[in-house]
């Protein structure tokens, strides 16, 4: 939990009582099904919501923006974000019905009314948002496929509406074919923990 006021020091005291109660319910529910590394738990701050919330870092969204996390699992980087900007809505989507179960479970068990999970492909989801965010689901082409037909046209914020995933190793070749519009921040930039080398975050307006 310390690692996240070293880096986002202005949190509330409900922000910061929400972040707390992670570690407790992952670990529950890790128990139960298994949605984080069994191995990766103890580092699930640094890992899995720091990770998240390195998109906070790239861009600061509006009020009232609506974000789709797709293949969210159990809850990333869709949790963190909601509980980061709780004037925005989030919808957390994965096909995987027991992972959305464990997102539900944690948004309840914390009180988070932004932020809303639903089992259901990529495929059909029809809704439209400001931004799609994701957390290495998928080849970046293949995704912008998916997602462009739930991209708003209707813009609320400084960045254009589009696309944000978080990717690990040598991105290069997935952002090639977007070589001339494509954003790619080093997570190092922001994070000084060796665990964030070499992973990026992606911005693709759409």
């Amino acid at each position: 939990m310390d690692i996240l006021l070293k880096y986002f020091p202005h949190l509330s005291t409900e922000q910061q009582q929400q972040f707390a109660a992670l570690d407790a319910l992952y670990r529950d529910w890790n128990a139960k099904i298994n949605v984080i590394s069994r191995k990766d738990i103890d580092n699930l701050y640094e890992h899995h919501v720091l990770h998240s919330l390195a998109i906070a870092k790239m861009i600061q969204f509006t009020p009232r923006t609506h974000i789709l996390d797709f293949g969210t699992g159990g809850g990333f980087p869709g949790i963190p974000l909601a509980i980061m900007f709780p004037d925005c809505q989030f919808k957390l989507i994965d096909g995987t019905g027991k992972k959305i179960r464990v997102a539900q479970a944690v948004c309840d068990a914390i009180g988070l009314k932004n932020c809303h999970p639903e089992h259901l492909r990529g495929e059909d989801e029809k809704g439209k948002y400001d931004f799609v965010v994701s957390r290495a689901v998928m080849p970046l082409p293949d995704l912008l496929k998916l997602v462009r037909k739930n991209i708003a046209k209707e813009q609320h914020n400084a960045m254009p509406n589009g696309v944000i995933c978080l990717k690990g190793g040598d991105v290069q070749a997935e952002t090639h074919p977007f070589r001339n519009i494509v954003e790619t921040d080093e997570l190092a930039r922001w994070f000084s923990e060796e665990w964030f080398k070499q992973k990026h975050c992606i911005y693709v307006p759409v």
